[in-house]
């Protein structure tokens, strides 16, 4: 008798999960996301140049594999400005496999354009193949670079940093 209770109180919770989930996933599909207003936007633009980073590491001591750095750079170029940020990183006992995500906040110039945005990294190495992912976090610019939205590549050649950023900002009224 008390192997077909127990097994009747699995079975009910199992059942209360699996609603749970469908209802949750079917009011989830169903979610309609408010936006703010669609602001028109310019072509995309384009800036390059050349950049110089500093990585120090935080002696946090958590686990070998994990690290956490803090980010000072210097971008030069079409994009004249300097970030500070802090990355957080990931090693694995196999060659070759990383991962890592970092916040910087990038101030200075950009194309004659005043302000600030802020970058956010999402990085990984698998076995060697590297997967890396810039994007300026929306609303996070300010003065005349308010509304920039964009992409940013970085290209090491030769031991040496350069940028590749894709961005657009909305058209003045």
């Amino acid at each position: 008798m008390r192997k077909s209770y127990h097994g009747r109180i699995f079975a009910l919770g199992l059942a209360v999960v699996v609603t749970a989930c469908l209802i949750f996933v079917h009011t989830s599909a169903a979610q309609t996301y408010r936006t703010s207003p669609i602001q028109k936007e310019a072509p995309m633009s384009h800036a390059t140049g050349p950049f110089d980073v500093k990585l120090t590491p935080q002696d946090d001591k958590l686990d070998p594999t994990l690290a956490r750095m803090i980010i000072d750079k210097q971008f030069h170029g079409d994009l004249e400005a300097t970030s500070k940020g802090t990355m957080l990183s990931a090693g694995t006992a196999v060659k070759g496999s990383a991962g890592y995500v970092a916040i910087e906040l990038v101030t200075g110039t950009l194309h004659s354009l005043t302000g600030t945005f802020v970058l956010q990294h999402n990085a990984t190495m698998n076995r060697g193949v590297p997967s890396l992912g810039i994007t300026v976090v929306p609303d996070s610019g300010t003065g005349q670079l308010t509304g920039i939205s964009g992409t940013m590549n970085i290209i090491i050649a030769d031991g040496k940093h350069s940028y590749d950023f894709s961005y657009t900002l909305p058209e003045a009224p």
